[in-house]
């Protein structure tokens, strides 16, 4: 396959709705076709930028779970994007609350060949915690890039709702705040990920297309845009997505235990223990993400290896 052909085939790989959230509901106008495009310009734009640098922000907390926790979708696809990136030579730092960083340095230290030592992590009780590799300054510092993978953004009315159109605002630290000013100020570019329309980046979406397609969509629909939105039916399966398209472009094959199911498995174990996190879909402790059974969840992760080696 071509590379254009390559990435066109790690988005089809994405682009399916397990959970039946509407995503693609209205044939002519839906989340995929509102952003048709956006896949390919975020990895371009990203490997043509010198020096690139990449602040990931996640964390979706399920205040209704048992235990209430942050979900593992979104800071498994964190981690995913570390994992990938780091040993390509880009910065990458992650983003997180307390629990929600916790689980990534567990990740990080314990399930990955990458060493522990280029990891610092911080805590201070007025911020969220942070991993940050390898420099001394807190993300965003030197970022060209800021992606936000499954975080919640404010709606129309400055709250911030699930997909059930609870209103957790309480539990929702404002990171939204930074891409607005962002989008105001032009300094970096930005990526969203989502799956849902309530995230980071969804402010992209016009909000006719988010409402026809949607349930709640009027009043869940996050108004805060990117530059670029990866839609897709898992929000960890657009960083499986981003990472295979910047791989495709720079021409290198995955290192050894990159988009292996069984290794991302223990990742996801050891992450769900350590956080804790739990199904967003669920509300389980379990190591599972958005309900579905792993064999569903990892296909398209084993599709996209299967492009790649092509």
């Amino acid at each position: 396959m071509t590379t254009d052909e390559k990435l066109a085939a790690i988005l089809a790989a994405v682009q399916t709705d397990p959970g039946n959230r509407g995503l693609g509901r209205d044939p002519n106008d839906n989340l995929f076709t509102a952003t048709k495009g956006d896949f390919e310009a975020a990895c371009r734009g990203f490997v043509g930028t010198p020096n690139a640098a990449l602040d990931v922000t996640t964390g979706f907390y399920i205040p209704t779970a048992t235990p209430p926790a942050f979900e593992t979708d979104g800071p498994l696809g964190a981690v995913f994007l570390f994992r990938a990136l780091v040993p390509l030579g880009y910065q990458v730092g992650l983003t997180g609350q307390k629990a929600c960083a916790n689980a990534m340095h567990a990740a990080i230290a314990q399930g990955t060949t990458l060493k522990p030592a280029f990891i610092e992590f911080r805590d201070r009780s007025d911020q969220p915690a942070y991993i940050v590799q390898p420099t001394e300054a807190w993300p965003g510092q030197s970022a060209t890039h800021y992606l936000a993978i499954e975080h919640v953004g404010r709606a129309t009315n400055g709250r911030y709702h699930s997909m059930r159109g609870r209103d957790i605002t309480e539990f929702t630290k404002p990171v939204d705040e930074g891409f607005l000013r962002n989008a105001e100020q032009r300094l970096v570019e930005t990526i969203g990920i989502g799956d849902g329309g309530n995230e980071i980046g969804m402010g992209k979406i016009p909000h006719e297309t988010i409402v026809k397609n949607i349930p709640n969509g009027n009043l869940i629909h996050c108004r805060v845009p990117t530059d670029h939105l990866i839609v897709c039916g898992v929000s960890n399966w657009g960083a499986y997505a981003f990472a295979a398209g910047v791989y495709v472009l720079r021409g290198v094959t995955p290192h050894g235990d990159l988009f292996d199911p069984n290794c991302e498995r223990k990742i996801l174990e050891i992450m769900v223990r350590e956080g804790p996190l739990v199904d967003g879909v669920t509300g389980q402790q379990t190591a599972t993400v958005d309900g579905l059974t792993w064999d569903e969840y990892v296909k398209p992760l084993v599709r996209i290896r299967e492009i790649l080696e092509s």
